[in-house]
């Protein structure tokens, strides 16, 4: 038998999988929280209760912001890059811009190869190495078809890089 904890845990994932399918796509919440995993997430939450940073053993999946949107952690960022339908909610980057953005630092339109066309500014979206591996995770400052057609200007604040502590 469950207990009302154990329901209440339940109710609380279904919610933020609900969230997480509205903001990248069906799919998305099952992949950021797996139904077989949850036991092991460890969600810190505000003093009021709400969930505010959700851990899995391999590092931070999302922040939960007071707008009712996630930012993604780089293990947030692999786990949708594994799941979702290329190239949705990617900024794909070549050879030269790659280590710059590994470390951290922002990603600038002209060395942009692809972008998911479904991006809108203020989009978090995960930054993938033109092979295939998740480098950084950030805000979308354009949309995806300007992140592609503007030569000039950043294309996502990284917030996290794979390099970057």
């Amino acid at each position: 038998m469950s207990t009302q904890a154990e329901s209440d845990e339940d109710d609380e994932f279904a919610d933020l999988r609900t969230i997480a399918d509205y903001q990248f796509g069906a799919g998305a919440g099952t992949a950021l929280f797996r139904p077989d995993e949850q036991a092991n997430l460890e969600v810190d939450r505000t003093t009021s209760g709400r969930p505010q940073q959700i851990h899995a053993a391999a590092g931070r999946l999302v922040s939960y912001g007071t707008d009712g949107r996630f930012t993604l952690g780089l293990e947030g960022g692999r786990r949708l890059h594994e799941t979702l339908e290329y190239p949705a909610y990617r900024v794909v980057v070549d050879d030269e811009s790659e280590p710059f953005v590994r470390d951290g630092k922002n990603v600038f339109s002209k060395f942009v190869l692809e972008a998911g066309e479904e991006i809108r500014a203020g989009d978090d979206v995960v930054v993938v190495h033109e092979r295939g591996e998740v480098i950084a995770v950030g805000r979308a400052e354009l949309d995806g078809r300007s992140i592609l057609e503007f030569e000039t200007g950043m294309a996502v604040h990284v917030r996290n890089g794979a390099g970057s502590t």
